[in-house]
């Protein structure tokens, strides 16, 4: 990422750009700059934009080839056209060494690094992966925009901001807007400026649902559960999210035992090192044999709906029921 803002800076552009991961909101930004750097907006004479698959190979070759009029480069735009996973053999080939007019850019959510067009594109090109942020990069970013909207606020208030977004740039974006308008005329973020304005995603009722199977709360998490159907949420997404959860709890509790720190739990588990603090006293509800028991149990029981022996409402129920009876 730092070599796209390098080359937009120096106005010396790479041939070829991939830009691929997860953070669609940041691959979007850095796809937005260069697209800007490159050329004006109204000159649509020497740039093209192709979306999805089916995008014939010597098509694209035959634009590429084509020279720029009154302009210093020919910009091509090709966004998830799946080229990454297939065989592209003949672009692979002809990017091993594009003409010096060209700037083709790839925006790609998967990518598979064996392919023979992803090493190419690696060598002769630039290839950018815009993976999940850490939750220390994403409060550096929050603290920036809200430092420049004279905005303060605490350590606490920000972990709660950021349980209640998740860690999709978007989102955080999206809530922070609305944050910013609800707080307007006052300097400080509050916690309760957040729990009000800010919407609760999937994965927090999710937790709250966990939480209240391992107090044997089972009134409340069927209440959660049919909050969610309500909401039209998927019972197999439901059930993929508690499977998950679980398999988070079971992992959060053995390596509290073996001794680890709740930074390394964090990174080894892949979540925020604040949330870990919130699945410790879960964890610790349960044995280890019970967690591995559960998490087995959802993959069945994942299992059973698939192939039909189940009924996907009546599955993430009877599991909610089962695990949240008195002990």
């Amino acid at each position: 990422m730092k070599q796209i803002s390098e080359d937009i800076k120096k106005q010396e552009f790479h041939r070829v750009y991939l830009l691929y991961g997860e953070e669609r909101y940041l691959l979007d930004q850095y796809k937005h700059r260069l697209l800007q750097a490159l050329h004006a907006e109204e000159d649509t004479m020497n740039y093209s934009r192709f979306e999805g698959k089916g995008i014939r190979e010597s098509e694209l070759i035959d634009l590429a080839e084509t020279l720029p009029f009154f302009a210093d480069h020919r910009v091509i735009l090709l966004e998830n056209t799946g080229f990454f996973k297939n065989k592209t053999e003949k672009l692979a080939s002809y990017l091993e060494d594009p003409p010096e007019h060209l700037v083709m850019i790839f925006a790609e959510q998967d990518v598979d690094k064996r392919n023979k067009l992803y090493k190419t594109v690696s060598k002769s090109g630039y290839a950018a992966d815009f993976a999940v942020q850490k939750a220390d990069v994403l409060m550096r970013w929050v603290l920036g925009i809200l430092k420049r909207e004279n905005k303060k606020i605490t350590q606490p208030v920000m972990e709660l901001f950021l349980e209640k977004t998740g860690t999709d740039m978007g989102q955080i974006s999206q809530e922070l807007e609305k944050l910013l308008s609800y707080t307007m005329g006052r300097e400080v973020i509050r916690e309760e400026d957040v729990r009000t304005i800010c919407t609760n995603r999937v994965e927090n009722q999710i937790f709250a649902m966990v939480r209240a199977v391992s107090e044997r709360n089972q009134k409340k998490a069927l209440q959660l559960y049919y909050d969610l159907l309500s909401l039209k949420e998927p019972p197999m997404r439901i059930l993929y999210l508690l499977a998950r959860e679980m398999n988070i709890l079971l992992q959060v509790r053995e390596l509290k035992q073996a001794g680890f720190d709740q930074k390394t739990i964090a990174s080894r588990v892949g979540i925020a090192p604040f949330a870990v603090r919130n699945y410790i006293p879960l964890a610790s509800r349960y044995t280890g044999e019970e967690l591995r028991s559960a998490v087995e149990d959802f993959t069945d029981t994942e299992t059973a709906v698939k192939t039909g022996r189940l009924s996907d409402v009546l599955s993430v129920e009877m599991m909610i029921v089962k695990y949240s009876e008195s002990a």
